[in-house]
């Protein structure tokens, strides 16, 4: 039989408009009801995210922001028991009240059906990583909500209605009655996602009770719950509230617990989220100004110190790569103290500190933690800067030298990295005294210049392409201070070591490898042509 399927998909349309006229929506487009209708751009029906947040509402809750309002923003219900009717869906909303939620509104989220939790991140940060599970406690069913829910926060859009229906009041109360450390977890996820949000900040401070509940999150010992609450206290220390919440970090027993942290835990990821704390605290200025002086009094140098000998002694092991961001951040946070006014003196006085900065700057292999290493130059720069003696020690250190240029690849986009690197090579450049050397110990320095001429070479051109040294002169360029003293220190070298050379019998280097003259001239030259302009 053969089907004329023009005019079957006719039929099939008519059939649809003459349901429309009747004011009848088709079985698989049906139409929400007007009680039930929000104006949002979403593609997650709002009433679904509301009936989520009311399945979270805890067991005989009796608190009455979250058990009496909860309704969405169209209507409200009383009850004289708080609870009826709170965790069914209201009458009237397209959501399916059976396991087949989980994977229906997933596949709203993502049509891959790749839903950020699975991934261990939302927004750049963190999700609820364990994805759906199946609904077999009553625990697992709440998990399987507030992981969806963890999700959806994610978006601006979905985090507003969220906040709107008091889902911060709902996750106030379960952080207060349960016990579960599952499901406090999910609700500082949940938070967290919605601190991305800036708008919704003051949202989250002021619901009452909800600050000292997230602090209270600070003393638990679950490892997962520490890195939420960790990573929703960076949100808002970097914050318009940031005062707020450092006033709420200042109680002494909350700020030592903090370092505490820290100091002890032997998890990777719970390190970089607490001291990433502890960084965000020394970078923001109204942060720093109340919680600096006591952290300096309980000891936050000396740990940071700790933490960083700990990591070099791991930079061997075989699974070494999952504590390379462990590194960085201990680095930038002691980067960080470096440059404060008052504390400074703290880091460059530590003689430790200097020689693990000084080991990680000369490993040869920096490929995998060149981020480490730029900071390790620019905090190396630091302490010069406050050690005036410290250079003419290290001039004599030639693997020294050789890894500050090694890392000038590594600092090419930023500017103020690649600075500092030439203000630590000219200090060391300007302590060695070549017209007082002999051949040998020159050609070291020689050397080392020489097997780095096509760094030093491209690292000069992208100063002056990046207008690092182009400021619009005649000629085009116009080298910073740090850059000419140390190219004419380089000149001045590789002209005495020709002059020696010259001068010397032809077996005055009898048992060394001869330098080869071509990567001398060619320095030389690349060097001089930066001076001239």
């Amino acid at each position: 039989m053969v089907v004329d399927l023009e005019s079957a998909l006719q039929d099939e349309e008519e059939e649809e408009e003459e349901h429309a006229r009747d004011g009848d929506a088709p079985a698989h487009h049906p139409f929400a009801p007007p009680d039930e209708s929000f104006d949002l751009s979403t593609t997650v029906d709002p009433s679904y995210i509301i009936s989520l947040i009311r399945k979270l509402i805890p067991p005989n809750q009796t608190y009455n922001s979250c058990s009496s309002q909860v309704e969405g923003n169209k209507s409200q219900k009383s009850s004289s028991d708080p609870f009826e009717g709170k965790l069914a869906p209201p009458d009237g909303t397209r959501v399916q009240d059976s396991a087949n939620d989980f994977s229906e509104i997933m596949d709203v989220i993502d049509d891959n059906n790749e839903p950020a939790c699975e991934e261990g991140k939302v927004d750049g940060e963190s999700g609820c990583g364990n994805g759906v599970p199946e609904a077999s406690t009553l625990e697992e069913v709440w998990e399987g909500y507030g992981c969806i829910l963890w999700d959806l926060a994610a978006s601006q859009t979905h985090a507003e209605l969220m906040v709107e229906n008091l889902v911060l009041d709902v996750l106030l109360a379960n952080l207060t009655v349960s016990q579960s450390t599952r499901v406090r977890e999910i609700c500082l996820g949940i938070i967290g996602n919605v601190a991305c949000h800036e708008v919704l900040m003051k949202s989250i401070v002021s619901t009452k009770g909800l600050i000292d509940a997230i602090m209270d999150q600070l003393f638990l010992d679950d490892t997962q719950c520490l890195c939420e609450a960790c990573r929703f206290l960076t949100l808002a220390i970097q914050c318009n509230e940031s005062i707020t919440w450092a006033e709420a970090l200042l109680p002494d027993h909350v700020i030592r617990r903090l370092v505490w942290i820290a100091e002890n835990t032997l998890n990777p990821l719970l390190i970089e989220k607490s001291v990433g704390l502890l960084l965000t605290i020394l970078e923001n200025q109204q942060a720093a100004s109340i919680l600096l002086p006591p952290l300096i009094d309980i000891g936050l140098p000396n740990v940071l110190f700790d933490l960083l000998a700990y990591e070099m002694s791991q930079l061997t092991s075989e699974e070494n790569f999952k504590r390379y961001p462990v590194l960085d951040v201990i680095l930038r946070a002691i980067e960080a103290l470096s440059v404060t006014d008052d504390h400074s003196d703290k880091i460059s006085s530590n003689k430790g500190l200097i020689g693990l900065v000084g080991d990680l700057v000369k490993l040869p292999d920096k490929m995998e933690i060149a981020d480490s290493c730029v900071t390790a130059a620019v905090l190396m720069a630091n302490i010069m800067s406050d050690v005036t003696d410290l250079a003419p020690e290290m001039s004599q250190d030639l693997p020294f030298l050789q890894g500050l240029l090694d890392i000038l690849p590594f600092a090419a986009n930023d500017i103020e990295a690649r600075n500092a690197l030439w203000s630590i090579i000219v200090r060391l450049l300007v302590h060695i005294k070549e017209s007082e050397m002999g051949i040998s110990s020159l050609y070291q320095y020689v050397s080392v210049l020489a097997s780095k001429c096509d760094m030093i070479d491209e690292d000069l051109l992208d100063h002056q392409t990046d207008s690092f040294v182009k400021h619009g002169s005649s000629d085009g360029c116009k080298t910073k201070p740090n850059v000419t003293m140390a190219l004419k220190r380089i000149i001045s070298i590789l002209h005495q070591w020709k002059t020696l050379k010259d001068n010397a019998e032809e077996n005055s280097l009898s048992g060394k490898p001869h330098i080869d003259g071509s990567l001398v001239d060619k320095l030389l030259h690349c060097c001089e042509r930066y001076i001239k302009c």
